[in-house]
């Protein structure tokens, strides 16, 4: 690689801060709607103006993700996705782009089965391998990560957690003391895919959440427009912007390349609105 894996989520929103822009993260599910999809996809999400990729993996029982993910990943499922194919991706991504960073959004289930079928460890030091810069294990508390988040440190690779609107104080620091790269707070309660999204709430949100959580605030859930990513970016003031059903649907309801051209419309359509000036 010819940039340190450890520094470059840190140095996106470094470079971000510099230049006064906020982070634009793309999420898809990787191997939907297709095996040959995701790597292609990745890259033109970059081109678009992505600053980091989400790359979700794909799970029959998720908790946190709505109708639209979840049939996602079913059909990723059905094309044999699972983590060992999603590293693939990511290695295929890394031949022609080391500086952007990858982090995968999943949950607890394939990663420890990953281990079991091999040895204790194994799939974070695969995914660094591979090129994966951080996880965001959806059902990992704080409590239950830290085995993780020490086989991740050694590998200088970052582990993100979700914030809600219901998380404490107490909570928050917990999440401090383990978190590295950024954390991703949830602006709603619900699953996502939701409409609902409150600004004003989120704009409220963010410094209660700064004054116990020393990283980069992304925030999700509810983002389907390049109106409401600029709203969240600079009315609100989030670190980043998060969207991810919305990409779903577009490659649901435009077949093939015109999927892919679609996500990157929006993607660009988003870039364009979180810079311009206010």
């Amino acid at each position: 690689m010819t940039q340190n894996q450890s520094n470059r989520i840190a140095q996106c929103f470094a470079q971000l801060e510099a230049q006064g822009r906020k982070a634009l993260i793309p999420f898809v599910t990787a191997g939907y709607p297709s095996k040959a999809t995701t790597p292609a996809l990745m890259h033109a999400m970059h081109a678009a103006g992505a600053d980091i990729i989400e790359l979700g993996v794909p799970f029959s029982d998720p908790s946190a993700d709505g109708t639209t993910i979840q049939k996602a990943s079913d059909v990723a499922l059905a094309n044999g996705i699972g983590l060992v194919q999603v590293l693939e991706h990511v290695r295929s991504f890394r031949q022609t782009n080391q500086t952007t960073p990858v982090v995968l959004m999943g949950y607890a289930n394939p990663i420890e089965r990953y281990d079991q079928l091999r040895n204790e460890g194994d799939f974070v030091k695969d995914a660094a391998a591979a090129g994966v810069d951080g996880l965001l294990v959806v059902d990992y508390p704080p409590e239950e990560a830290h085995a993780l988040h020490q086989q991740l440190r050694a590998q200088n690779m970052d582990l993100i957690f979700l914030l809600a609107p219901t998380s404490t104080p107490e909570r928050m620091q917990q999440i401090n003391a383990i978190a590295s790269g950024y954390v991703y707070y949830v602006s709603l309660k619900g699953v996502t895919g939701s409409k609902a999204l409150d600004t004003q709430q989120v704009a409220q949100a963010l410094p209660l959440i700064r004054a116990h959580v020393k990283l980069p605030v992304g925030v999700g859930f509810g983002i389907r427009d390049a109106v409401t990513a600029k709203s969240i970016a600079q009315d609100a003031n989030a670190d980043a912007v998060v969207i991810g059903s919305r990409l779903i649907e577009l490659l649901r309801d435009n077949p093939g390349e015109a999927g892919v051209q679609a996500v990157a419309q929006l993607l660009s359509d988003m870039r364009q609105a979180m810079d311009s000036k206010a």
